[in-house]
């Protein structure tokens, strides 16, 4: 039996480390990526084949994938968009740019280095892509505007590409984690500090809140699972016949999932409300 290959994106910390590792001790071929060489040199000792890859940049996306298929001789089994960021901050206090930026990496990337691979999966007859989206891709939290939006628009973009891959072989899976232990809110804080102007906003008192949320140590959220929760999901995706759809992960995405699809619009808007207001009190 052939060793199946895949690429994996975002694979410093959290999630895509634990995928990456995961899967290598589960004998694929992993090509785990990362933006920063600090974080490839940590991979690499870690016994994994370790890329640069930044998803702000065409020509570094092109570089990574020419060498993975260099490697593989042409070919490409799996595709997990691991790669993202969160940009907190009201809707009215980010910038276009800032706005812009969070979409680059959390969609546009995606994209490019998606659309890359789509072709080499066509030409070998199979091939598996997987989303990291999130709860927030299925239900909106204030002051997550952007990072709400651009997984709302990964979600579109996946549910379309999979009626238009119908019957390729290639298969299209969302995975849709909530709060899942890493570095999401420190690298979260960061941004909002970078970004957001706090002190002159409306929502100061809001904002004091919300970074004490940020910094404050132990799990993010009631219900916090560590990311081999995501990993059992990936490893679904991958090697089921048929896989699904879309993969919840935590007791909150299967919670808000649900009062979707049974609550009317402001019944909704009023829980989420109320859980933004207990979560930054």
């Amino acid at each position: 039996m052939n060793q199946k290959s895949i690429l994996i994106t975002g694979c410093s910390t959290g999630i895509g480390r634990c995928v990456a590792e995961g899967l290598h001790r589960r004998g694929y071929r992993v090509f785990a990526t990362a933006r920063k060489r600090s974080d490839v040199a940590e991979l690499t000792e870690a016994g994994l084949e370790a890329l640069t890859l930044d998803l702000d940049t065409p020509e570094s996306i092109d570089r990574a994938l020419r060498t993975v298929l260099e490697k593989t001789g042409g070919t490409l089994d799996a595709l997990f968009n691991n790669g993202a960021y969160g940009q907190p901050g009201a809707v009215e206090d980010l910038p276009r740019e800032v706005l812009r930026a969070q979409f680059e990496t959390n969609l546009f990337g995606t994209h490019d280095l998606t659309t890359r691979v789509i072709p080499v999966m066509r030409r070998q007859g199979h091939g598996r892509i997987l989303y990291n989206s999130s709860v927030l891709g299925l239900i909106s939290l204030p002051f997550r505007g952007a990072y709400n939006a651009s997984k709302y628009a990964l979600e579109g973009l996946a549910d379309t590409l999979r009626l238009e891959l119908a019957g390729t072989g290639i298969h299209v899976a969302l995975i849709e984690p909530g709060p899942v232990t890493s570095r999401f809110r420190a690298n979260a804080h960061a941004m909002f500090r970078r970004h957001v102007d706090a002190e002159s906003s409306t929502f100061r008192e809001t904002y004091a809140a919300m970074e004490r949320r940020l910094t404050r140590p132990g799990p993010a959220a009631p219900f916090t699972l560590p990311p081999e929760a995501v990993l059992k999901r990936v490893i679904h995706a991958l090697e089921a016949k048929r896989p699904q759809v879309r993969y919840y992960v935590t007791f909150p995405t299967y919670l808000f999932a649900t009062l979707r699809r049974m609550l009317p619009h402001r019944g909704l808007d009023w829980v989420l409300r109320r859980v933004s207001r207990e979560e930054n009190r």
